[in-house]
């Protein structure tokens, strides 16, 4: 049980060729019901993870890696938006993909459609990823220098804002489907964001949703974050997803 966010469960890497299996997870355990020793075990935890967001930093950084976090709620397009982006600019960017989710090997297979290397985390109940599991899955990938690491984070608007995996940027995508109080109800997480994404705006015609209300609350739990607004079916606004990610490029 992770004392931080009260998730559990072993790490499994899949690839193509065979399955990485890691048990020793990176959360604390504890059966104490004392604040005290709860707060301890936070602190533990992410410090720990600190710790291997800086080692995976600094592997990035020295073979010109950008690694972008992607993380949202289910269902609010990020894989959809990955293989648009991939076949897209695949032929300008080397774009390799790790996916998380607690099952299945549906997103990977998603990914390889594209002819893009992907390499599938299952966090089994865990809600999402880590620094630790981050180092398994670039060491599986092997992403070439100056290259693009997209990171498709298990769909949860709580837990993937509080750790670090050592990538350069996060981005936040939500849904017009979702509902414009999303920035209110989950700060933390936009509070995280270098980028926010407003996606499905295709659909805005047909579901009741307030842009200006969604613009007004991602700026008061951030100040200042840039926020894009498109569409990854029809692909209106992506252009401009696409001159962000090439801004970051090392």
């Amino acid at each position: 049980m992770c004392a931080t966010c009260g998730c559990s469960g072993d790490t499994i890497f899949e690839t193509n060729e065979h399955d990485h299996h890691e048990h020793d997870h990176e959360h604390g355990h504890s059966h104490s019901h004392s604040g005290t020793r709860t707060v301890t075990l936070e602190q533990a935890v992410l410090a720990r993870n600190d710790a291997l967001a800086e080692r995976n930093r600094k592997w990035l950084a020295e073979r010109s890696i950008l690694a972008v976090n992607l993380m949202s709620s289910p269902g609010a397009g990020k894989t959809t938006l990955l293989e648009r982006t991939i076949r897209e600019l695949g032929a300008e960017l080397q774009v390799s993909v790790i996916e998380g989710d607690q099952e299945t090997v549906l997103d990977a297979d998603r990914i390889r459609a594209t002819g893009a290397p992907a390499v599938q985390i299952n966090t089994g109940s865990g809600c999402h990823l880590d620094a630790k599991m981050l180092a398994g899955g670039l060491e599986t990938l092997e992403p070439p220098v100056g290259s693009v690491v997209l990171i498709e984070n298990v769909g949860n608007l709580v837990c993937p804002a509080l750790f670090d995996l050592g990538e350069q940027a996060r981005v936040v995508i939500t849904s017009v489907t979702e509902g414009a109080e999303k920035p209110r109800k989950y700060p933390q997480m936009f509070r995280a964001a270098d980028l926010v994404l407003l996606n499905k705006i295709d659909l805005l015609p047909y579901v009741q949703f307030d842009v200006d209300d969604f613009l007004d609350g991602a700026r008061r739990a951030n100040p200042g974050v840039e926020v894009l607004q498109l569409s990854a079916t029809t692909g209106e606004g992506i252009a401009d997803w696409y001159g962000w990610l090439r801004a970051r490029l090392p």
